[in-house]
């Protein structure tokens, strides 16, 4: 990430956006009352969840700060609306070319309902979108390989707190393997079981 006056660290979130909008088109409907890693969650709330973290982010890029940027992700149980299949991967898709402007990446905004640099911000809606895409690929049997660049970003910010008792909304992390995958580290340290799959 940038150091102080710096030029910001930017992300082609793109694609990373079009992994996760992939993984949800191939969705069946009746997977949207599976179990997911999410133990409150079922398929259906992680997608309600994956798109208001869109637009959240997105508006966020924006600095159009409101209703959607204002809200905190526990205030209720996300679902899904009429027209999600066609909705999700447009708001998506916004997301990303947001993201594209490196102003997007300078000064403040909000996201969640909490105060935070853009460039933290961005960092963050990679993370939220390669982590969610695995709950969701875990959720449905698919397979999964998050982009790169946004899985080593959603490392670099993990990372760090890995011994943190307050984590914030992270669970404490769930130790992995010396030598695991990188994606199994980050899974790790979002507070998941790597090892996740749905019972039998």
């Amino acid at each position: 990430m940038g150091d102080g006056g710096s030029t910001p660290t930017t992300l082609d979130l793109r694609p990373q956006t079009l992994i996760v909008a992939r993984l949800a088109e191939e969705v069946g409907e009746e997977q949207l009352d599976a179990a997911t890693p999410c133990p409150e969650y079922a398929v259906r709330h992680l997608l309600g969840h994956l798109l208001g973290l869109s637009v959240a982010f997105r508006d966020a890029g924006r600095k159009d700060l409101g209703a959607t940027t204002d809200t905190a992700p526990t205030s209720r149980l996300p679902d899904l609306e009429p027209g999600w299949r066609a909705e999700l991967p447009k708001v998506l898709g916004e997301l990303a070319e947001v993201w594209r402007d490196p102003a997007a990446w300078t000064g403040e905004t909000r996201a969640g309902g909490v105060d935070l640099p853009g460039e933290i911000a961005g960092i963050v809606a990679a993370d939220e979108l390669v982590v969610h895409g695995w709950d969701l690929a875990r959720a449905t049997g698919r397979p999964y390989a998050p982009d790169a660049a946004a899985l080593n970003a959603a490392y670099e910010m993990l990372a760090p707190t890995a011994d943190d008792p307050d984590r914030g909304i992270f669970g404490p992390a769930v130790p992995v393997p010396e030598g695991a995958p990188l994606l199994d580290r980050v899974i790790g340290l979002s507070g998941r079981d790597p090892g996740w799959a749905p019972a039998d």
